[in-house]
């Protein structure tokens, strides 16, 4: 794990170019503690040199020795520098064992694939990764990135120079830019919380889209983006798998995902929390690793806490871990005064719930190891949210009896809301927006003040649908291209990497994936059973790796008590308080002083729960992470 960075331009002498890459390299200096490099070449074109540099900040977890990058081929030059791991480089070597190799790690295999298939190499890789190749025969840059997009590559452009970075702030220095707000995409985040697709909520700065690479002419210094791949749900069969022997190839997969993510020439560890994925990670690999260091977090407020059903399937399960060491760190209502920091440590704003007990969690694991294995990804390409098991209600709801829509009717109350909306509405990104927004256009735009000319959705962002897919297919499909990449990945690397850790994510293997979108959707939203994410359940229980309960215990979101803790003013901290009532708004001049304040008296922890989808408390925390996010990086 490390951070990448680059710089191409054809103003900048050697000697400055080096230099902001070193500066580059410093900023991100908690991604890769371990060392620094940097390699930069002359190349030659028409109207004068182009210089280009790319470097490195490592995290040494693998090839602890001869790991450091960037790597250039002594055949032609070809140099690669890259964030993340390959994880199947040992399957993969064979087919490269004719080159000329200088390490023992998995990145060089990933440069002589190139350099043997071009981009069709990103075809053969398995794992997270953010990368750059210098290629001077094609006279090129290629900027590549993972499929899931779980390691983050950003660029910019600024006159005839070009950046690209694993961490936004180094872009910053790189071509003398300015912190700006992109106005454009305000309404977008206060709708989503975060802001997907490939613009930032930086003006400027953009994103290399998930499972996409980027082609930089150093020629003409035009550039171009392609989508190698894309996670599209199928139709189901018409002699589709039986349940038996869909939990058997699962578990095959699985099992191998965990197996090859446990390469590692450090010690590894595993968060768990009371789900059921980060409990079946852990689980698996504790059979691997009978010593392995188990972390997870607690709250003192009892609907909000995991701690007792952790310890329960670790008792339950003593066979597989008896010899692990469990970790714990209470989350409390004084890890508020700690957002300031995590705002900044994100670089783009999201108000989720999850960033404070993941800030808290990572913090504890990096001080015993640098790599941990998580349970993220199966919830959103299995099907593991409420939102997936209402769409498939809504989908199929007057192909009920009376009695089983009255049934449906009384496990989501939502239904009926979401039955009027998409009355007429086949558009499954408007039904999208529809199951996410946390204001509705018109409280936007009274408090922003304007109202947006962009979409909610770039046009090229969205998923490719064939337009037949299964309501809850299509929905799986944006979850996967917007709310994974750019929320859920995101705010855990970005507070992982704070900590200088690694984290692995099994259930994100692109071979699970691609099983996952050829089942009927009923083994992932099965209404008759009230049970999302059904398949990870029934293979879990088939093939012990959970207990029954385990297995089968109902998702609880990871989340804080956030209207328990904002709705008590007199132990707020100052800063959040003057958001609130103060005149941090106003002097901002971003939002609407008065409706925040509104905003502010109407959030009450009277009937809210980890459960609730959309609170006040939710509303006004996406309020004040946005000003201190202004507050940390514009003004």
């Amino acid at each position: 794990m490390c951070g990448i960075y680059g710089i191409v331009s054809r103003s900048m002498d050697v000697a400055e170019l080096r230099g902001r890459l070193i500066q580059m390299g410093a900023c991100q200096s908690h991604r890769g503690p371990d060392g620094q490099k940097e390699s930069v070449f002359n190349h030659g074109a028409p109207g004068g040199a182009v210089h280009l540099g790319m470097g490195l900040v490592r995290l040494a977890i693998l090839d602890l020795v001869t790991g450091m990058q960037p790597i250039t081929s002594r055949a032609d030059g070809v140099t690669i520098a890259c964030n993340g791991q390959v994880y199947n480089y040992l399957e993969l070597r064979p087919m490269v064992s004719d080159c000329d190799f200088i390490s023992r790690g998995d990145i060089e295999v990933a440069l002589h694939l190139y350099r043997k298939k071009g981009a069709a190499f990103l075809d053969d890789l398995n794992g997270m990764y953010a990368g750059a190749i210098y290629d001077p025969g094609l006279k090129r840059l290629f900027l590549f990135r993972d499929r899931f997009g779980i390691k983050p590559l950003y660029y910019a452009r600024r006159g005839d120079g070009f950046a690209f970075a694993s961490e936004i702030k180094a872009l910053f220095g790189a071509l003398d830019m300015k912190p700006a707000v992109n106005r454009a995409k305000l309404h977008t985040y206060f709708t989503y919380r975060y802001v997907p697709g490939s613009e930032t909520l930086f003006e400027g700065i953009h994103r290399v889209p998930p499972g996409s690479f980027l082609v930089f002419d150093l020629e003409t210094g035009a550039f171009d983006v392609h989508r190698y791949w894309n996670y599209r749900p199928d139709e189901e069969n018409d002699a589709p798998m039986r349940l038996p022997d869909a939990a058997d190839r699962f578990h095959e997969l699985f099992r191998d995902a965990v197996r090859i993510r446990l390469r590692s020439d450090v010690e590894l560890g595993s968060f768990i929390s009371g789900g059921i994925d980060s409990s079946a990670v852990s689980s698996v690999a504790a059979e691997a690793q009978p010593d392995l260091r188990l972390y997870t977090i607690s709250f003192s407020e009892e609907r909000y806490d995991e701690l007792p059903y952790v310890r329960q399937l670790i008792n339950t399960m003593g066979h597989r871990f008896a010899h692990s060491r469990l970790t714990h760190a209470t989350c409390g209502r004084e890890m508020l005064t700690t957002l300031p920091e995590v705002v900044r440590s994100l670089e783009e704003p999201i108000s989720l719930g999850t960033i404070l007990p993941t800030h808290r969690l990572c913090k504890i694991a990096a001080g015993d190891v640098k790599a941990v294995l998580t349970g993220e990804g199966a919830d959103e390409i299995f099907g593991g949210y409420r939102k997936f098991m209402i769409e498939a209600a809504a989908a199929g709801f007057y192909d009920f009896t009376p009695g089983q829509r009255q049934r449906l009717l009384n496990f989501f109350p939502e239904l009926p809301g979401l039955l009027a909306g998409s009355a007429g509405n086949d558009d499954p990104g408007s039904r999208y927006i529809q199951s996410e927004a946390l204001f509705s256009p018109g409280e936007l735009d009274r408090m922003l003040g304007f109202t947006p000319d962009a979409p909610l959705f770039e046009a090229d962002a969205r998923p490719s649908l064939s337009g037949s897919e299964h309501p809850v297919n299509a929905a799986i499909a944006y979850e996967a291209r917007f709310r994974l990449p750019d929320y859920v990945v995101l705010r855990l690397d970005k507070l992982s990497m704070r900590h200088s850790l690694e984290t692995r994510m099994p259930l994100l293997d692109f071979r699970l994936a691609e099983f996952a979108a050829g089942l009927p959707v009923s083994m992932k939203t099965n209404l008759s059973m009230n049970r999302e994410k059904f398949i990870c359940s029934y293979t879990y229980l088939k093939h012990n790796i959970l207990d029954p309960c385990s297995a089968f215990r109902r998702k609880q979101p990871f989340t804080f008590p956030m209207a328990d803790w904002l709705s008590d003013k007199t132990l707020l901290p100052d800063f959040i308080k003057d958001i609130m009532f103060g005149d941090t708004v106003e002097r901002q001049n971003m939002l609407d002083p008065d409706i925040v304040k509104a905003l502010a008296s109407r959030v009450t922890g009277e009937g809210v729960g980890p459960h609730t989808l959309v609170s006040s408390a939710d509303r006004l925390f996406s309020v004040i992470v946005l000003t201190l996010w202004v507050e940390q990086w514009i003004h």
